[in-house]
């Protein structure tokens, strides 16, 4: 079969082919014609394909083999990732395979990246500016918050407890399903929406009441400040594309990465896509459907079989990821689960050493047993292994204090993952909020911001005096400031019109330099000296060096932020209704930009800690998973909600399956919940399979023995990194010295 595919390309492809990536496509398409890279693109495919089962490269080949076999114009061709990071690796890929010129054709993208794209040019058929600011998750708090004070006093005396964050997150699931405010209004035999603010039914209706209020009232704050949330960019997406099919009729085939997490909205955007072709290939594993929380869907494969003529679908069960015995344990986990698609994983890689499950009387002996282990198979590695290889993933991100603590005291470095994203940082959103504003002057959360920083005497008493005047007026705060500036409108009071002088005229300085085509790492740079922000920092925050480093590295990535509006086919004829500048491009980059982009080269000698959420498509040669008991795996208050239940067994299932080479399983018989200590019990996805014969588990911890190196190279492909005895054995004695030391030091 593989010979003919080969055969079936003409002389000029097949050169392509080989030449421009001999080890990669060939490979798929001699090897794993099966997995579907080689179907034919005019009718819709499924792969479900496990955990390290190569779908990235089952992917990208197949786009390459549309294009170099079937002659299909990249410029018909999109791909759907979830998130920046997948689509840049994808698009590297695919330089390799067909080359840039082609790849850069592709509608290549998250879909809310796509959906910006495209309201970027088009969005005035669906009554949008082109100059819409996206408004992130910190700003969407806070308008809530505002929003949310004037029914304070009648949720208290109806006993509803809900704070901001809450409505926000209900917000946003309600978007997920596309459901507006009027959706959500209460009526008789409604569903009502699940809140762990309310008890009774009468009181459940009282807030939904007030959230439908609330809901509404920030859907028009929105609107009135020219801003989309992350939400409204699917939302959106799906009224241009089904109101106006014709700025979808460009694409012949749709490839979606993770489908298994797509939620309703975005399982419409996908059908609106294809509407024209009805061409679609959904790459996803059921078994690793773990944002349930975020309204994903895990039943949209099913309805993608119903919605679609003849999908075939095709199993990716080889895995290149884990040792046998690490893949055998997974299994065994997520096949306690009986209603599941019914598939397995296998491996050319040896067994390897058992998963091993161990017990601790408290959660300070379980980390430090992690911290210990860390640095005892390090040395046993002879050096093969550093602390880049190890990572703990946690349930939740409460766990981590301990480990952390355990780690410092031994003094290993580590990094958590999902932190702090860099486009949170207060620094960055300063500089944002005046590029924000000279964008879109109706942005009223970044003139709120940019106003007074760095100070200018305007207190939160003036600022408040301002946006309720211009909110009188019907006209933008900054519209009323510079009014005020060029005497047109009266001053507030004396001292208004001089404190807002000088922003007012940076402002405008700036507006000017992005008319005319500025850079936008160029307009930062006039904006910190204007400013002069730096000084700012050094007068305000005691780690000023630090925080302007991170505006330095802004300017950079305003220097790489690439984004081309050229990718956007023109429909109709039409391109008057192109509204974009350098600065637009940047400001969509930044805030379409995901914690996965912005990487630090010496975090990859740190041990990783994350959620298993957070984990979800990363891979590490060392996994530890603590906490592995009742209460969290699954949570409490998952006890009699199968699908919940469920849902905390694929999550087990994920995390046991990041691991390569080695994986830890701990638990305790006593852990402090809010300060108390309580008795725990070893997870039931667990003590179900302790029994198993062959043993799954082992309760020794991994030797390191030179045959089992070469098994860890051979996975890790670590060849030439093979220590000798001699090292090994140095490495242990000096790490034997250390540990003698800090007993004394004890006693």
């Amino acid at each position: 079969m593989a010979e003919n595919l080969l055969k079936s390309l003409n002389s000029a492809q097949t050169r392509c082919v080989f030449h421009v990536v001999p080890c990669s496509i060939i490979r798929v398409l001699i090897c794993l014609v099966r997995t579907g890279v080689t179907h034919r693109p005019d009718s819709p495919l499924q792969i479900l394909a496990g955990p390290g089962s190569g779908k990235t490269k089952v992917l990208t080949s197949r786009i390459a083999y549309m294009i170099l076999h079937h002659g299909m114009d990249p410029s018909s061709i999109c791909a759907v990732t979830f998130t920046n990071k997948a689509a840049n690796e994808m698009r590297a890929r695919l330089v390799k395979l067909v080359g840039k010129d082609s790849v850069n054709k592709v509608k290549l993208g998250t879909f809310h990246a796509i959906c910006a794209l495209f309201l970027r040019k088009y969005g005035t058929s669906v009554g949008l500016d082109g100059n819409f600011t996206i408004c992130d998750s910190d700003e969407s708090k806070r308008i809530v918050t505002k929003l949310l004070k004037p029914y304070s006093d009648f949720l208290a005396s109806n006993d509803i407890q809900v704070n901001a964050a809450t409505l926000c997150s209900l917000i946003s699931r309600a978007k997920s399903k596309g459901e507006t405010p009027e959706d959500v209004i209460p009526r008789k035999g409604s569903r009502h929406i699940s809140s762990k603010a309310t008890s009774s039914k009468s009181t459940n209706e009282d807030f939904q009441r007030v959230f439908a209020e609330i809901y509404r009232d920030y859907e028009k704050t929105l609107r009135k400040n020219n801003s989309l949330d992350f939400d409204d960019l699917l939302l959106f997406g799906v009224r241009l594309f089904s109101q106006h099919p014709r700025y979808a009729a460009w694409c012949q085939h749709i490839l979606v990465d993770e489908f298994q997490d797509t939620n309703a909205v975005q399982y419409e955007l996908m059908c609106c896509i294809a509407a024209a072709s009805r061409c679609v290939t959904v790459v996803g594993d059921p078994d690793q459907s773990i944002y349930g929380w975020r309204s994903a869907d895990i039943t949209n494969l099913g309805k993608m079989r119903n919605d679609f003529a003849n999908v075939a679908q095709i199993m990716l069960e080889q895995n290149y990821r884990s040792a046998g015995s690490i893949l055998a344990t997974s299994l065994a986990i997520i096949s306690q689960d009986t209603s599941r698609i019914a598939k397995t994983l296998h491996t050319d890689h040896p067994l390897g050493p058992l998963p091993m499950l161990s017990s601790f009387p408290t959660e300070h002996d379980e980390a430090a047993f992690i911290a210990w282990e860390i640095n005892r198979m390090i040395a046993q590695s002879g050096g093969m292994l550093g602390f880049g290889d190890f990572a703990v993933l946690l349930r939740f991100n409460a766990i981590s204090r301990t480990i952390e603590n355990a780690l410092r005291k031994e003094g290993i470095p580590n990094r958590m993952l999902g932190g702090h994203q860099f486009f949170e940082r207060a620094e960055i959103k300063d500089i944002l909020a005046y590029l924000q504003l000279v964008d879109n002057p109706h942005f009223e959360p970044a003139f709120s911001r940019a106003i007074n920083n760095p100070s200018r005497g305007i207190g939160d008493k003036s600022l408040g005096e301002i946006l309720s005047r211009a909110q009188t007026l019907g006209i933008s705060p900054l519209t009323l400031v510079e009014r005020i500036h060029d005497s047109i409108i009266p001053d507030l009071k004396p001292s208004v019109k001089r404190k807002v002088q000088s922003f007012v005229n940076v402002i405008r300085s700036l507006r000017s330099s992005a008319t005319d085509g500025m850079e936008p790492a160029q307009l930062i740079a006039k904006l910190l000296e204007r400013i002069d922000y730096q000084e700012h920092l050094k007068k305000s925050q005691p780690d000023w060096d630090t925080r302007w480093e991170n505006v330095q590295e802004l300017i950079s990535f305003a220097s790489d932020a690439t984004a081309d509006a050229s990718n956007v086919p023109v429909v109709d004829g039409d391109e008057s209704s192109l509204q974009d500048t350098p600065l637009r491009r940047f400001l969509q980059a930044s805030m379409l930009s995901s914690a996965g982009d912005q990487s630090n080269e010496n975090d990859n000698e740190k041990v990783s800690i994350a959620t298993c959420h957070a984990a979800k498509g990363l891979e590490w040669p060392v996994v530890f998973v603590p906490a592995v008991e009742h209460g969290t795996f699954p949570f409490y208050r998952s006890d009699d909600i199968h699908e919940e239940r469920q849902a905390f067994q694929r999550l087990l299932y994920v995390a046991c399956t990041r691991a390569q080479t080695s994986l830890y399983l701990t638990h305790t018989s006593n852990r402090k919940v809010a300060g108390v200590s309580k008795s725990r019990d070893l997870s039931e996805f667990i003590s179900k399979i302790c029994s198993k014969h062959p043993p799954l588990f082992s309760d020794m911890p991994h030797t390191h023995s030179i045959q089992d190196l070469r098994l860890v190279a051979r996975i890790l492909d670590r060849g030439s990194r093979m220590p000798d005895e001699l090292e090994v054995k140095r490495r242990m004695t000096m790490l034997c010295v250390v540990c003698l030391k800090s007993l004394e030091d004890c006693n």
